[in-house]
């Protein structure tokens, strides 16, 4: 992601990036299946995914309150 990305996802609330989340682990499966399929050759596209996956992850992290 750039970074005007970013900057627009740590404007959204927790709801609306779970609901973001949950659609690029969604996203994530399905490009796992068509590479194993061989109906894709680009690779490259699931670690995107995983990243987008992973900055997701860490701005709800920032926004949650810690649990101690």
């Amino acid at each position: 992601m750039k970074k005007k990305d970013l900057q627009k996802l740590r404007e959204k609330d927790i709801a609306q990036l779970e609901k973001i989340l949950k659609e690029e682990k969604k996203n994530l499966s399905q490009l796992r299946f068509q590479v194993k399929l061989g109906k894709i050759k680009n690779v490259k596209e699931i670690k995107k995914v995983k990243k987008n996956i992973a900055q997701i992850l860490t701005i709800i992290s920032e926004k949650c309150p810690n649990k101690d």
